[in-house]
């Protein structure tokens, strides 16, 4: 999620569907991102933002407060890269979509 150009947050649902549960890799490595992403923001950097994780969907929306913090901006872009080298890498199962909100 972008707003005005700066990275504001990240939304990612679906299953890879590269391999079975327990098995995919590819989901392990989107996972393991996201879950990176969201601890950094939240619990090493302690900004504010909204977590939710629902059925097959997790995303994470920087409060207004913590918009506009190059740290946190740092980790999205960093989701965003490793997310779209992975939709580079395996095409059918990762799609990386930017959307303003």
């Amino acid at each position: 999620m972008t707003r005005s150009g700066k990275l504001i947050g990240f939304s990612v649902s679906g299953h890879a569907g590269f391999a079975e549960a327990g098995a995919d890799i590819v989901c392990a490595a989107v996972s393991s991102a996201v879950q990176l992403t969201a601890n950094g923001v939240t619990e090493i950097l302690g900004l504010s933002a909204g977590v939710r994780a629902e059925g097959d969907t997790v995303s994470l929306r920087l409060t207004p407060e913590s918009q506009g913090s190059g740290e946190a901006e740092a980790f999205l872009a960093a989701l965003r890269l490793h997310l779209s080298l992975l939709a580079e890498e395996y095409p059918q199962n990762v799609k990386v979509t930017c959307s303003e909100v």
